[in-house]
């Protein structure tokens, strides 16, 4: 059974939380967190990006950008900008978002549930963007940032935070993006028991965002764990900081694909090509796919839709039933012979938030040839998938809105 429990959090008032509080690490690259926190010195990219205050030409990885991100992280504390509570707490985190709103519980997962898999993954993790977070963990000694869990809806969680939500949060503003961020604090301990006693009955939690940065929190613990002669289990360093959100409330969006070549064939062979397993429509419009099994195509300043052939889906494995399962195997691989869409630099990754004029820009540029939009994936067909321990296909999901650093701190002693 799952493990949540409360915590004490450093964290923003209200006065400053619409400064400090900044997108996550990996949504940004470090031109654009370099642009955005220009004008702000309390934003929290400071510590999630620290490149961004050091010499450009910097390597990512050096330790001095880690070093940076402790330095920053320590200033916001010892200048008063972030503060500790008096007392572990749960809290609920609200994001709204075109009048949709997600309530997530704040609170502390188990390291032992990461690598015992009742925190269930779905994305394989690539070693150096693993070790990037653990040095980051590491240097800070603290999670910054906090992971994306999700689980079959409780009703009984469902009706605290209802009736939480009643009071006036503590933190509430609207971001630059028109995200509009809430904060209740749960003091009460017997309601916090409550809490932690209901969750305890659920099987799993999944996550649904953030794979890096708990597999990065678990490995850290568990070195922890082993350097420690006097281990308990009690130490903070075994729990790490996520909100979970009923999957009721989530919101995947599309995310999509742009290719640099056709893989030396000309266009009219790529299209026959296309035809064994996909119906091909022409139209004079963008194309964002309206049901599973559709394709959005933008080749040559044309759109296509294209609609996957029946056979393709006479197979047992969910996995290879997502539509960018399709895509991958008969399109990217063997059409255009991306086989390892994770290490392939000739394929690039679009989050749907940015819409499919970013698609047109890619290829109208002359940087891409084709970008492919897609339906999104299901929270149904992600949870499906965790519970056969089985892996999508990378950037299988894109989930808006995105979780604000910088609002809860969890240290690790």
């Amino acid at each position: 059974m799952a493990v949540f429990k409360p915590f004490i959090a450093y964290r923003p008032t209200n006065e400053f939380a619409k400064q400090i509080a900044s997108k996550p690490y990996d949504v940004l690259s470090s031109e654009e967190a370099r642009e955005e926190a220009k004008d702000n010195p309390l934003s929290f990219l400071h510590v999630g990006k620290p490149e961004i205050d050091l010499d450009p030409s910097i390597d990512l990885y050096d330790p001095l950008v880690y070093q940076k991100g402790k330095e920053n992280l320590y200033k916001l504390i010892n200048q008063g900008y972030l503060k500790p509570d008096p007392d572990r707490y749960f809290y609920i985190y609200a994001q709204t978002m075109e009048n949709r709103t997600q309530y997530g519980l704040v609170g502390c997962a188990s390291v032992n549930d990461y690598w015992n898999n009742v925190i269930k993954k779905h994305e394989k993790t690539r070693k150096d963007k693993e070790e990037d977070r653990c040095n980051h963990v590491r240097v800070t000694n603290a999670h910054t940032g906090p992971i994306f869990l999700t689980y079959r809806d409780v009703d009984e969680i469902n009706a605290i935070v209802k009736s939480i939500i009643q009071n006036n949060p503590e933190i509430d503003f609207i971001a630059d993006d028109k995200i509009r961020h809430q904060v209740w604090v749960i003091r009460d301990k017997k309601l916090i028991e409550e809490i932690e006693k209901i969750l305890r009955k659920v099987p799993n939690f999944y996550v649904a965002d953030g794979h890096h940065r708990s597999a990065a929190a678990a490995i850290v613990g568990r070195e922890r764990q082993l350097a420690n002669p006097n281990h308990t289990g009690n130490e903070e360093y075994n729990f790490f900081l996520a909100v979970l959100f009923p999957a009721s409330q989530l919101y995947i969006m599309d995310y999509n694909r742009v290719i640099k070549d056709l893989n030396n064939l000309e266009e009219n062979e790529f299209l026959q090509k296309l035809q064994e397993n996909f119906t091909i429509e022409p139209l004079a419009m963008q194309y964002k796919p309206k049901t599973k099994g559709e394709i959005g195509m933008y080749l040559n300043s044309k759109w296509y839709k294209l609609t996957a052939k029946s056979h393709l889906y006479n197979t047992a494995s969910p996995v290879e039933k997502l539509d960018v399962s399709i895509l991958q195997n008969y399109v990217l691989a063997n059409i255009l012979g991306i086989e390892d869409p994770r290490t392939s630099k000739r394929i690039d990754f679009i989050g749907g938030i940015r819409g499919l004029d970013e698609l047109e820009r890619r290829v109208n540029s002359g940087e891409m040839k084709i970008a492919f939009a897609m339906y999104p994936t299901s929270v149904d067909e992600l949870m499906a998938i965790a519970d056969m321990d089985m892996i999508m296909p990378p950037k299988s999901t894109w989930f808006e809105p995105k979780l604000r650093d910088g609002l809860f701190i969890h240290f690790l002693d």
